[in-house]
């Protein structure tokens, strides 16, 4: 039985935006949803350099998420 709190929570902020497509695809790999947040934000003011990117995802999935995107960190340093 899946627990899913309702609640979105920050898991990456990055500048660019592939790198926030990266992790989500990782992420979908593995069974979890995520959610861009200020993917249009450069149509609109041009740049998102200011704050960045935000990837979101369920509270209930945060702890996965960090696990899953910190494996895939140290296999490639």
């Amino acid at each position: 039985m899946e627990n899913h709190s309702n609640t979105l929570v920050t898991l990456l902020t990055a500048s660019l935006i592939h790198e926030i497509h990266i992790a989500k695809t990782l992420l979908a790999n593995h069974g979890i949803e995520s959610y861009i947040i200020d993917e249009n934000i450069a149509s609109t003011i041009g740049t998102a350099f200011v704050e960045g990117y935000k990837l979101k995802v369920d509270k209930a999935d945060l702890e996965q998420a960090q696990k899953i995107l910190a494996e895939v960190a140290e296999n490639n340093s």
